[in-house]
């Protein structure tokens, strides 16, 4: 069989394709149906389709700026049944959104009710809230009656929506928008609409500017929430260029002077689209991680206007250190994404610059402004038609009255004349006193034969089948006949038209109009025009909407950051002495003060003391495990004394099966020397043991069951090493090398067994240890004992402790 023959047996609903293709195909629909009709908004008008047949709903429902208010189930309800048919939980969202002040620059719903709040809190059901129109969204909406745009059939073909909204201003960038399409998603932030209209205003003017000049005219966003933008400009310049980057925004912050050289910071505006209340639960964790050491409370004071209230532990604290840690650590300074994916076309999805947006909102103003000129003259045209069969009655108007009462068909009367016989045309006054009759009366015109009249077809008045045609009737001042709309006009006039001063101003009417249409018609036909008319209604709209009016002035601040220097810990905490005490078990506390470190503490049943020395808050101690990782602890965030103190695998993660090999102060400048029980070990700078996280930092690395034993600062010539076999080895420092991290060289030879201890000392002042009576004793001739590195060593002096420890 053919290819081309078709069988009958096969169902079409039943033919196989690949499944790739056919998953690509459904995929592809799918995702350009997302990124036309939810995600992306259109360049021309800045709205989704949500939006916009919110705003279209609104109006058919009348719920102008100077209105009353109506349900806002009323209004998701209508979007939802005439143009938006995906629920009306998502169309109330969207509805809620347009209306919130701190979401969008300026809203185009009017709430009255719960719209939600900066907290995050969300807004209150539809059935509580009323919404209207505010005067931007009826900006947007002016046109709409003058065949301005497109209209397209709605989802069910019932009714017609527009395509797109006349938009009398850049609404996108003045609003912004955000979405999530498929491979595709779009974040614009809100500008202000006077600087908008000042760009195209000099775009008109100059329409091969670039974007540097009109960064002149638009310097960066300008949120809702205020804040100020840190971020370079020669970094905004790029991101506007390309449609792509991405701006630093901060918290705007004052410092309030307390009295007594006491001061609190105040917060009065937050950047865009941060929750305050997660704000503030984010700066509570802050505080209690210690992760800002030098901050003591924060409060969230905020009635209408933002105040959140930051309490500094010391009124030493410099409040930019303060904030600079602040900014690097919570939402007071955010990133914003900036993403110019639009519809340029609405239909086509492209990245724009600043320039690409404004251009094309400035060429759909002169599509708009064409349509509405071309709509006006069509009604002029149809108001002349009008004025000028008006005219001709009132010139004619006893005439017009004739044939108005005495004809059967005052329409047609009036259109053309009525012929029945040459000599008798139309209608006549009576030769008596009677009433005015017709001498056509009771005669069937339409039957009569004139072809028989020699004088009919001279006169023009003979039709194709020989009875009377129609021709217009002339009336004086009027070389044609009236048309249909004249005629009807003419009948349609109230008898109180009837006065001279109407006639008067039918005549002026009609020479105004016929101004303004060779006004129009100048319009269409040249485009400088055109352009003029559209900077005039910007204008007007910055007049109207622009910083002379309420809520019209720039928010955003500008401000350059200095780079903050990074400031030792230590120099942001009070020094203070404390006394740190770790326990056999591993409880670690601070107590305040540089107690007697021989006194008696109080630990838990079955604990003992292990470590406890000296030290100040503004300290960083290291902790070395036998796992071969080193720990930091800041010495302010060591919890306090009066208890029995926290367990330090809490504050790091020390792992259980890991022991505790020593705690100690950090040296800044300081080298350690680092062991295991294999009797491998090397030196280390302590700057490369400190750790920047809870997880510590590896060092000694280890194999099988070896495990960490010696961690002992550098102070000294040589190396004293010690075997659990007793046997002594003193060596010279230099022999071992300098490493960040690694396994080492072998510090001494076993047989068995393996390292016990090690300690650097000085070989001019002697090798000493503890006896077992608790008294110091020096060695200082130690020839026997010294040899090269990895040698076996020979067995301890006598006195030598047998734990095998010098210490």
């Amino acid at each position: 069989m053919a290819d081309d023959t078709f069988d009958p047996n096969i169902n079409p609903r039943h033919m196989a394709e690949p499944l790739r293709r056919a998953i690509g195909e459904r995929y592809l629909t799918y995702a350009l149906s997302t990124i036309m009709h939810r995600a992306l908004p259109d360049a021309r008008d800045g709205l989704k389709p949500v939006h916009r047949r919110i705003l279209y709903a609104m109006r058919r429902l009348r719920l102008s700026s100077t209105g009353g208010f109506l349900k806002s189930a009323k209004i998701s309800g209508d979007t939802m049944g005439d143009f938006h048919p995906h629920g009306d939980a998502a169309i109330y969202d969207a509805m809620a959104r347009l209306a919130q002040d701190f979401t969008i620059r300026y809203p185009l719903v009017d709430g009255q009710g719960n719209f939600g709040n900066i907290d995050g809190d969300n807004p209150a059901a539809s059935r509580y809230t009323e919404a209207r129109m505010t005067i931007m969204s009826e900006a947007l909406l002016d046109g709409l009656d003058e065949n301005a745009v497109d209209f397209r059939p709605n989802y069910d073909g019932r009714l017609m929506e527009p395509v797109v909204l006349p938009a009398s201003y850049p609404n996108l960038l003045a609003n912004g928008s955000s979405g999530i399409a498929v491979g595709m998603a779009t974040n614009i932030p809100p500008h202000n609409i006077g600087e908008l209209i000042d760009a195209c205003l000099h775009l008109i003017k100059s329409p091969g500017a670039g974007d540097e000049t009109l960064l002149q005219h638009v310097p960066g966003p300008d949120f809702p929430t205020g804040g100020v933008i840190v971020e370079p400009r020669d970094s905004i310049a790029e991101a506007y260029a390309t449609g792509r980057g991405s701006i630093r925004l901060r918290a705007k912050w004052e410092v309030e002077d307390q009295g007594r050289g006491t001061w609190q910071i105040v917060v009065t505006e937050i950047p865009y689209q941060v929750q305050k209340s997660k704000l503030v639960e984010r700066i509570a964790e802050l505080i209690q991680t210690k992760k800002v050491p030098i901050l003591a409370d924060v409060r969230d004071e905020s009635a209408d206007d933002i105040r959140m209230i930051l309490e500094p532990k010391s009124k030493n604290v410099d409040p930019d250190v303060l904030m600079n840690m602040l900014f690097r650590n919570s939402d007071l300074e955010i990133r914003f994404s900036l993403n110019m994916n639009v519809l340029i076309d609405g239909v086509t999805p492209k990245v724009c610059s600043l320039k690409e947006v404004l251009r094309a909102f400035l060429d759909f103003r002169r599509d708009v402004l064409i349509r509405r000129a071309k709509h006006r003259m069509a009604k002029i045209d149809n108001r002349l038609e009008v004025l000028e069969g008006l005219i001709v009655a009132f010139l004619n108007l006893d005439r017009v009255i004739d044939i108005i009462r005495y004809d059967e068909d005052p329409k047609a009367g009036l259109m053309y004349e009525d012929w029945s016989r040459p000599h008798q045309a139309g209608i006549r006054r009576a030769t008596s006193e009677r009433d005015y009759v017709s001498p056509l009366a009771g005669i069937d015109v339409k039957s009569l034969d004139l072809r028989d009249d020699p004088e009919a077809e001279a006169r023009g008045v003979l039709a194709d089948d020989g009875g009377p045609a129609q021709i217009p009737r002339r009336f004086a001042g009027r070389s044609e006949g009236l048309s249909d709309v004249q005629a009807e006009a003419i009948l349609n006039m109230r008898l109180r038209s009837l006065r001279r001063l109407e006639e008067l101003e039918l005549v002026n009417e009609r020479d105004s109009l016929m101004a303004e249409r060779a006004a129009l018609e100048d319009l269409l036909e040249n485009e400088s025009l055109q352009w003029k008319r559209i900077a005039e209604e910007l204008r007007d709209v910055r007049k109207r909407f622009g910083k002379e009016q309420g809520g019209g002035a720039r928010r955003t601040a500008f401000a350059e950051a200095a780079e903050a220097e990074e400031v030792p810990i230590e120099a942001m905490i009070e020094r203070e002495p404390i006394t740190v005490v770790c326990s056999q078990m591993g409880w670690i506390r601070a107590m305040t003060g540089h107690i007697d470190l021989t006194r008696e503490l109080k630990f838990k049943d079955g604990d003992a003391p292990r470590f406890i020395f000296h030290a100040e808050t503004t300290d960083k101690l290291l902790v070395f495990g036998s796992n071969g990782r080193f720990y930091t602890l800041q010495a302010s965030q060591l919890p306090g004394g009066r208890g029995m103190g926290e367990p330090l695998r809490l504050m790091v993660d020390l792992p259980n099966e890991a022991e505790i090999v020593d705690l100690f102060i950090h040296r800044p400048g300081g080298k350690l020397l680092v062991a295991s029980t294999a009797g491998d070990g090397f030196i280390v700078p302590e700057e490369e043991v400190l750790a920047q996280t809870r997880a510590g930092k590896q060092v000694l690395n280890m194999r099988d069951d070896v495990r960490a034993r010696v961690c002992t600062p550098v102070d000294g010539d040589h190396v004293a090493v010690v075997g659990e076999n007793r046997k002594v080895l003193v060596f010279a420092l230099d022999e071992l090398p300098e490493m960040g991290r690694g396994k080492g060289v072998r510090l001494q030879k076993y047989k068995d067994g393996g390292l016990s201890d090690a300690r650097i000392f000085s070989l001019s002042e002697g090798l000493t240890w503890l006896d077992p009576a608790g008294r110091t004793r020096t060695q200082t001739d130690l020839e026997e004992w010294i040899a090269k590195r990895a040698s076996a060593g020979r067995m301890a002096p006598r006195g030598f402790p047998r734990d095998n420890r010098f210490t």
